[in-house]
Formats: structure tokens, C-alpha cells, sequence
């Protein structure tokens, strides 16, 4: 009788060490810290929709590629600069609504190397998203809603077993 081996092999993933230091020299992520600074809490899907349409509609782009399936825009560098933020400890996610926001180490990160962004594209960043927030709220508004369910029907399946 011939016994077969079972090996296992190593796949060993390479990846870049993310800093704090690549944040500070990255604009891109600056922005999109400014831009959770002042919408407040919000969700990934409206923050996604949020670049999206400020891509489009008022030609104020921060270097995201979106590509669109059923009408829902996605984003790979917005979801990567996300992670990167949360890893960092300067964003976090609310494990109840799911939103992200600033963590205090974000906001004394902003206070710091916030002003490489330029007043000017702050004060003309701040006025867009002033235009979108009534369209933000109803996104994270919904979200909350789904979630709710998700969770009530949870619990139900719970209770009968």
C-alpha cells in the first residue's frame, strides 16, 4: 500500500509597510481625512458615492478610479486608502452603523500635517459637501435601515433555535 503525502506550502504575500510618514506625503489621503473631518460620520458606501459624484458632477477629483456595476460606483484605491486609514488608527469604524470618523489620533494628525492641503481647496472642498450632505445622510440613512433588519432577522433565527 502506497501512502500519498499531503504537503502544505507557504504562499508568502508581499506587501508594502504602510507609515505614518507615507500618509503625510500622500495628498490623496490628507483630502480624504479632511473630507471624513467634515462630513462627520459616514459610511463607506456614501463616502464612495460622495467621490463619485464629486468626480462627475462638480469636477473636483482626488485621483480615485471608479468603475461602475448596476449603477453602484466602486473604487479599489478608495477602499485600499480606507484600509490603510484604519490600520493607521486615524479612522475607525463604529461597530454598530458601521460609519467611519476620525479617531482622536486623526484629528491631532489633521492638526498637525492637515495644512498641506491648501486653505483655498479646503474652503472649496467644505462648500461641495455642504451641497451633498442632505444626499449623504439619506445613503447612511438607508444603510442604518438594511442594517436594522439584518440585525432583527438575526435575532429572530436566535430565539427559534
Amino acid at each position: 500500500m502506497s501512502q500519498s503525502k499531503t504537503t502544505k506550502e507557504i504562499k508568502i504575500v508581499t506587501r508594502p509597510v504602510v507609515t505614518v510618514d507615507a500618509v503625510k506625503r500622500d495628498l490623496r489621503k490628507l483630502k480624504l481625512l479632511h473630507l471624513i473631518s467634515m462630513v462627520g460620520d459616514i459610511s463607506e458606501k456614501a463616502l464612495t458615492q460622495l467621490l463619485y459624484r464629486l468626480k462627475n458632477e462638480k469636477d473636483y477629483d482626488l485621483g480615485y478610479k471608479f468603475f461602475v456595476i448596476a449603477d453602484v460606483p466602486n473604487s479599489k484605491e478608495l477602499l485600499e486608502d480606507i484600509r490603510v486609514l484604519l490600520y493607521l488608527g486615524l479612522i475607525e469604524s463604529d461597530p454598530i452603523t458601521r460609519k467611519l470618523r476620525l479617531t482622536s489620533l486623526g484629528k491631532e494628525f489633521l492638526e498637525r500635517e492637515g495644512n498641506k492641503v491648501g486653505s483655498d481647496e479646503l474652503s472649496k472642498l467644505n462648500e461641495i459637501i455642504e451641497e451633498f450632505k442632505t444626499y449623504i445622510k439619506s445613503l447612511d440613512s438607508t444603510a442604518e435601515i438594511v442594517i436594522r433588519g439584518m440585525r432583527a432577522l438575526r435575532s429572530r433565527r436566535r430565539r427559534r433555535r
